[in-house]
């Protein structure tokens, strides 16, 4: 029961006068009571993919052969899935991954779900980590990252942000790489779920990270 399982999984903290009351609702009941937050829901939905597309157009591509041995500042962004197997939900714990081009200095994030606002917060932290100044972010298409949240946070503190072709992996080889060597080489591919294995891999990803960087 999905109840259940978000209780066990520390997606959800109902009482029990409230789960009673759920668990006794009629499906006609439930449809009457979410009718006006579906409504609203999908009117937002209709407006973030015009915003996300009109943002995707404004953002130039940039492939694995135009870094041209840019300085220390730019980074390859990706997401990796801790999901254990197929996408059945988005009930999963993310890391993000971001790679300097220059130097392969690397940096992971974990984060409980794929987020935008919980992206900016992974690279403000990142930004304050790595001991050269963030200059540009190289991330793919997805909402995560093509969004008003993200961009807005590039531009304001000036870095200059670009993105890769749909389903060109090769775009950005660097991240891909680090992908597979440090997240995956980590943690593996089992399904990680909630905010203890969040705070888990976070606390993982903090003890490596410098003798990854340094060695």
């Amino acid at each position: 029961m999905l109840m259940d399982a978000t209780h066990r999984h520390d997606h959800l903290d109902l009482g029990p006068a409230v789960q009673t009351r759920l668990l006794n609702m009629s499906k006609a009941t439930n449809d009457r009571a979410l009718r006006p937050t579906r409504e609203k829901i999908d009117g937002q939905r209709e407006r973030r993919t015009g915003v996300r597309a009109a943002i995707g157009r404004s953002i130039p591509v940039r492939t694995f052969a135009d870094w041209n041995d840019p300085p220390a500042g730019f980074f390859e962004v990706d997401m990796v899935d801790h999901c254990g197997g197929p996408k059945s939900d988005g009930n999963y714990v993310h890391s993000l991954v971001m790679t300097n081009i220059a130097s392969g200095w690397t940096e992971c994030v974990a984060m409980q779900t794929r987020n935008q606002l919980l992206v900016v917060q992974a690279m403000g932290k990142v930004a304050m980590e790595v001991p050269f100044a963030m200059l540009g972010v190289d991330t793919d298409k997805g909402s995560a990252f093509m969004n008003q949240l993200v961009f807005d946070y590039c531009k304001e503190l000036h870095i200059e942000q670009t993105r890769s072709r749909a389903c060109k992996k090769n775009d950005q080889a660097w991240v891909e790489q680090k992908n597979g060597a440090i997240a995956r080489g980590l943690v593996g591919y089992g399904r990680l779920s909630g905010r203890a294995e969040t705070a888990s891999l976070a606390a993982l990803h903090a003890v490596s990270r410098l003798c990854i960087n340094f060695f």
